[in-house]
C-alpha cells in the first residue's frame, strides 16, 4: 500500500485506521526518515475510532521513536482530519462502501488516495485515486482485497462494541 501511495520524503498523510501503528511508523519512516534533516520532514497524522487502540497505537509509535513525526487522533476517520488538511497523500486501512466525499475534499491537488472499497466480507477492490486539475479525479483498480468494515458517518452501518 505504500508504494500504491507514491510516497515522498515531505509528504503530509493521513491515515484512516491506526489499529497498532505499525503501519504508520512505516509511512513516518519514508516521509520523514530518521537519517534526514527535520526541515524535510513530512507529517502522519493517523485517525482511529476506537478509543483503545488509539491508545495502542500512540504508546506502539512512541515506543518505536516515531513519535515526533505521527499524531494519533480519536476520531471518526470517515470524516477525515479537517484540521489538517489538505493531504498530499490518504491512506484508509478500512473497507468503506464508497470513498468518502470529506476524504476527496482533503485530498491535495496531484494527491493520491488509496483506499479499499466494496461491501462487509471477505472481498473489496483496492482503489487508487488521483485528484487532477479542476478537481478532476481518476479512479484505478489495484486488485481485489480483504479488510476489516470501515465504520463511522460514510462507514458501513454496523453495530459498534466499543
Amino acid at each position: 500500500m505504500n508504494e500504491a501511495l507514491e510516497l515522498e520524503v515531505g509528504h503530509i498523510v493521513l491515515e484512516v485506521g491506526s489499529g497498532s501503528g505499525w503501519h504508520a511508523s512505516t509511512i513516518a519512516e519514508i516521509v520523514a526518515p530518521s537519517d534526514s534533516s527535520r526541515d524535510r520532514w513530512g507529517h502522519v497524522y493517523t485517525v482511529e475510532i476506537i478509543p483503545a487502540l488509539a491508545e495502542f497505537a500512540r504508546r506502539n509509535i512512541e515506543r518505536a521513536g516515531y513519535g515526533d513525526r505521527v499524531t494519533v487522533i480519536c476520531r471518526d476517520g470517515s470524516e477525515g482530519y479537517p484540521e489538517k488538511a489538505p493531504f498530499d497523500r490518504i491512506l484508509v486501512t478500512a473497507a468503506a462502501p464508497y470513498i468518502p466525499a470529506p476524504l476527496k475534499e482533503q485530498l491535495k491537488l496531484g494527491g493520491v488516495m488509496v483506499i479499499p472499497v466494496g461491501d462487509v466480507g471477505f472481498y473489496q477492490t483496492l482503489i487508487r485515486l488521483r485528484k487532477m486539475e479542476n478537481n478532476r479525479l481518476i479512479e484505478e483498480d489495484l486488485g481485489g482485497v480483504a479488510f476489516v468494515p470501515l465504520v463511522g458517518k460514510h462507514g458501513h452501518r454496523i453495530r459498534r462494541k466499543w
